[in-house]
């Protein structure tokens, strides 16, 4: 893609990022697309696809009663991942689940803002085994209104994906809110994909408490 000629340099992986399925490994860098797609009888819907234009997920709203719940499919339409907001929370943590599930025993990670108030992005991410949350496993920085954020391995300097706004003549016409996304070699680009869209509901949700 253009503009991204400087992943070429990106660093060695020594350990594979696997988060949800070893399956969404690749030993190159992943390009994705991630569109918004027009409002249909209250749900906001996404698709990600490749730039060739291969769909790879889609994403389904579901709002309930007291938190917003996403899920995503996989290229089959089968559920590969719940995303729940979780309510009565300082930070607007976000929850993953495995496939449909929403039980504690089937979370895989959870999100939240680093701060309550923030001038610039910053999530802190932890896997479910890391229940004291001492320090993060992965961190997302950068600038929501600018769509340039980097997901960063732990609180190191290792980058693992990198989004930016995605202007096409396609997303001007049409008023849609697309961005891409490049997933590094051996990281899992499900999870990158997961992240990206909390980061979005994050910023995008700026009404209530939680």
């Amino acid at each position: 893609m253009a503009g991204l000629s400087y992943l070429t340099d990106y660093p060695p992986a020594k350990n594979p990022v696997v988060v949800v399925s070893p399956q969404f490994l690749a030993p190159y860098p992943v390009d994705l697309i991630i569109t918004k797609k027009l409002f249909k009888l209250g749900e906001t819907n996404f698709e990600i696809a490749d730039v060739n234009g291969k769909i790879f997920f889609t994403l389904k709203s579901k709002f309930i009663s007291l938190r917003d719940r996403r899920v995503l499919l996989d290229a089959s339409g089968a559920p590969l991942l719940t995303l729940q907001q979780k309510i009565i929370t300082a930070h607007r943590r976000w929850q993953v689940f495995k496939g449909g599930s929403t039980d504690q025993k089937d979370l895989l990670f959870s999100a939240k803002k680093s701060s309550l108030i923030q001038l610039k992005t910053e999530l802190f991410v932890f896997l479910a085994q890391n229940t004291s949350e001492s320090a993060c496993d992965f961190k997302v920085k950068g600038s929501w209104l600018e769509r340039a954020c980097t997901i960063y391995l732990g609180d190191s300097n290792t980058i693992i994906g990198q989004m930016h706004k995605q202007h096409t003549v396609q997303s001007i016409l049409l008023d849609k809110d697309s961005f891409a996304v490049t997933v590094y070699p051996h990281v899992d680009y499900a999870f990158i994909v997961a992240l990206v869209i909390i980061l979005y509901e994050i910023n995008e949700d700026r009404s209530g408490d939680d």
